[in-house]
């Protein structure tokens, strides 16, 4: 189904078959050889009625009966000197402005009427896709078998065709005409432990407090993209960013285990604070709490929730001493880390919620219990 073009010279375009069509043209050279008739063509082990021509003990065949022969329709460009062979067997309607994607299942969500949406992260210029699979969509692994849409889901990769016509939306979003599930991905989200340039590539740590419990190295076919799903450096990357990665499935057995990294996407980073940073704001607030107010407390020391925040929106009331400072850090848009409590009064005064720098640690007040 794919249109072919072949240029061929006045001198062989005589030979073809093509000699009424280019004689005024002035590039014609006469030449002499032999037809063997006693020599057989076959196309795909099938006889044929072609009679090759043997000049310079080179072959030649007539081009219109030799692609009529392989299936293909010719026609000759008379101003371009251009004979085209294009295949006798149409496109479907619409087919040939479909669209490619190749990349990993991000998530996936059944719909009302029982088709299933997935969310593609792609390789290439195709950043990000959501396709629609339903009945009509041929849905196959890689070796041509049905696969059942129920079995999709994240980390899964895949090509897939689509469209022709898609939402102009971010990401866009079309029916997937066609989807190949290929390998199978670990997926993981945590935050990042640290990032390191190697002789190989760059490596990405992951672990809880100073213990590395996964290492993770790119390699040139690995992709990373940003919060949209755009392109970024790898020295965007920074110890405490959380992201989602995609791995393996193969894992060493050593400890930490080590695998290859496929995909990368940088999460939002409102809530990005690595296990011993959550830690630390932990042992900040219980100091900050008097012994009156931990009589209260229900919630254990290390199962404190910690979130961060824009300090415009952490809805702090600052001690004295500490409003101008909350208010300045407010004017800077920075933000906030909040530790919460739960109490044995939370029906009638709701949780206890303490307030930290998270540039400083500074403590700035607790929020206002109801």
């Amino acid at each position: 189904m794919n249109k072919k073009k072949l240029i061929i010279v006045a001198t062989i375009a005589g030979l073809l078959g093509t000699t009424a069509a280019v004689e005024a043209s002035g590039f014609m050279k006469k030449v002499n050889g032999f037809l063997r008739g006693d020599i057989d063509v076959t196309v795909d082990g099938k006889a044929t009625s072609l009679e090759p021509v043997f000049i310079n003990g080179q072959a030649y065949l007539p081009a219109r009966s030799e692609a009529e022969a392989l299936g293909y329709e010719l026609h000759y460009n008379a101003r371009n000197k251009v004979l085209e062979i294009t295949s006798k067997d149409k496109p479907e309607e619409g087919e040939s402005n479909l669209i490619n994607v190749s990349g990993i299942i991000e998530d996936v969500r059944p719909t009302k009427d029982g088709s299933v949406q997935i969310s593609v992260l792609g390789r290439g210029q195709n950043n990000w896709i959501v396709l629609t699979v339903d009945k009509e969509t041929v849905l196959t692994n890689q070796e041509g078998k049905s696969f059942a849409a129920k079995d999709l889901k994240a980390g899964l990769e895949l090509t897939a065709e689509y469209g022709p016509i898609v939402a102009m939306s971010y990401p866009g979003q079309s029916h997937a005409v066609k989807v190949v599930v290929g390998s199978e991905r670990l997926v993981k989200t945590d935050v990042i432990q640290s990032v390191e340039k190697t002789s190989d590539g760059w490596q990405v740590k992951f672990g809880d407090g100073k213990e590395t419990t996964l290492v993770l190295n790119s390699g040139k076919e690995t992709t990373i993209r940003d919060t949209e799903r755009q392109p970024i450096e790898w020295s965007a990357l920074k110890a405490g960013m959380k992201v989602t990665t995609y791995y393996g499935p193969a894992t060493t057995k050593s400890i930490p285990p080590i695998s290859a990294l496929h995909f990368l996407v940088v999460a939002e980073q409102s809530a990005a604070l690595s296990p011993a940073q959550v830690t630390e704001y932990r042992e900040l607030a219980w100091k900050q709490l008097s012994d009156d107010q931990k009589k209260h407390v229900v919630t254990k020391k290390d199962e404190a929730e910690v979130t961060i925040v824009p300090a415009s929106d952490a809805a702090l009331f600052p001690q004295d001493d500490k409003k101008k400072a909350y208010e300045d850090y407010v004017a800077k848009k920075g933000n906030v880390v909040l530790v919460t409590y739960k109490t044995d009064d939370d029906q009638l005064l709701g949780p206890l919620t303490l307030g930290f720098s998270s540039d400083t640690k500074e403590y700035f007040g607790n929020r206002i219990r109801r």
